[in-house]
């Protein structure tokens, strides 16, 4: 029986988690519940599987959810420190790693000190750290396990060619909404528009992210930490079925691909489970019914995020912690209709040409680095 602390239970990958555990209640138990602020959500997660811990990021709902849940003995947490003590305790096992944004960095880094096993959804994670944190989960022997399905795809792919050399990454794209829109037609869409992705099921930022195609230059950048390969070697293919959920080219020009229905619970199940395959009624994908498995190369002109993500990658130092901080702060201006579509691009081009430059930068360093960015992006909007 393995013990789940799931950060950001809440939100899509966490319900989704949560779905994974009542198919497997033999399996798998719910020690923690987090949330940012989605109260009522988290109370009744927390009715149903009686967790040791609730913890809320919001601490001025703390004395509402300790009210609502005062029926049960749970231990009620809020606030930063609190998400980060939580995540050592002695009895969890697996730590699902699923805040949305750069939240999620300090309680991933205090759990992977603890020596736990990482179920790695949030990606802000490896852009802003990923030197820091690879060097953390080789010192403390914590294993990171990828939930993103594209990074799933890759590890899947990668499970048993052990020293292979890796000649090429294919990680995919859906494309977005606005796949095939013009310029012109991007300039007027809404967050309203945005939010419509054509496949999947994901929180309000993830899918505007994945509108910009910024989302892809954040696993762009994940691949690099997670695989060890060079971001020169990682390649982004925009394949709109989403069946393909990404690839690995070796050196003798072989390619391993992983496919399935775009349904997220197949890689929560599988970086919970590994190296074990459990059994599961998850959609299949039916290849008989599939027409076309289409693929085609990004357009950088229309989606220039996807190419300040490399650009961040390869700056190096403290940039992606730049980009990522000002793409938050440009996404919610969208989300709110403060900026444009277009514009966020704009946004975070310009913070990444302002922001202070550290070449060897430190968990401090990146804080202050994330607040400073922060600043810059909201002058601009």
């Amino acid at each position: 029986m393995k013990q789940l602390a799931i950060l950001g239970s809440t939100g899509s990958i966490g319900t989704q988690t949560l779905d994974v555990v009542r198919a497997h209640p033999d399996r798998y138990s719910v020690y923690a519940l987090c949330a940012h602020r989605s109260i009522d959500k988290l109370v009744e997660q927390a009715l149903e599987f009686k967790p040791e811990v609730v913890c809320i990021a919001d601490e001025s709902l703390y004395e509402t959810l300790k009210a609502r849940l005062s029926s049960l003995d749970i231990k009620i947490w809020a606030g930063p420190d609190a998400i980060a003590e939580m995540v050592t305790m002695p009895s969890i096992d697996i730590v699902v790693a699923a805040m949305v944004g750069y939240a999620g960095l300090r309680p991933t880094i205090e759990a992977i000190k603890a020596g736990k096993t990482i179920a790695l959804a949030n990606k802000e994670t490896l852009v802003v750290a990923g030197e820091i944190i690879c060097d953390l989960a080789l010192r403390h022997h914590a294993p990171i396990l990828p939930v993103d399905s594209e990074h799933s795809a890759i590890f899947q792919s990668l499970v048993g060619e052990d020293n292979n050399e890796i000649e090429k990454i294919l990680l995919t794209a859906s494309g977005g909404p606005f796949r095939i829109f013009s310029l012109e037609q991007m300039r007027s869409v809404t967050a309203a528009d945005a939010l419509k992705h054509p496949n999947w099921d994901m929180g309000a930022k993830i899918t505007i992210d994945s509108a910009s195609m910024m989302n892809k230059g954040f696993e762009v950048i994940e691949a690099k930490w997670l695989f060890g390969v060079p971001v020169e070697k990682v390649q982004v293919l925009v394949h709109p079925q989403s069946i393909v959920h990404s690839a690995v080219q070796f050196a003798d020009g072989a390619i391993k691909a992983q496919l399935g229905a775009p349904d997220m619970r197949l890689p929560i199940q599988y970086a919970l489970s590994f190296p074990e395959r459990m059994t599961s009624d998850f959609p299949r994908a039916d290849l008989f019914a599939l027409k076309d498995l289409t693929f085609e190369q990004p357009d950088l002109t229309r989606f220039p995020n996807l190419g300040l993500a490399y650009e961040a990658v390869q700056r190096g130092g403290n940039i992606p912690c730049v980009l990522n901080a000002a793409n938050e702060v440009a996404n919610l201006a969208f989300r709110e209709g403060r900026c444009g579509f277009l514009q966020m691009s704009d946004i975070i081009s310009s913070t990444m040409a302002k922001a202070t430059f550290i070449a060897k930068p430190s968990y401090e360093d990146y804080v202050q680095t994330d607040k400073e960015a922060r600043r810059i992006a909201e002058k601009l909007i």
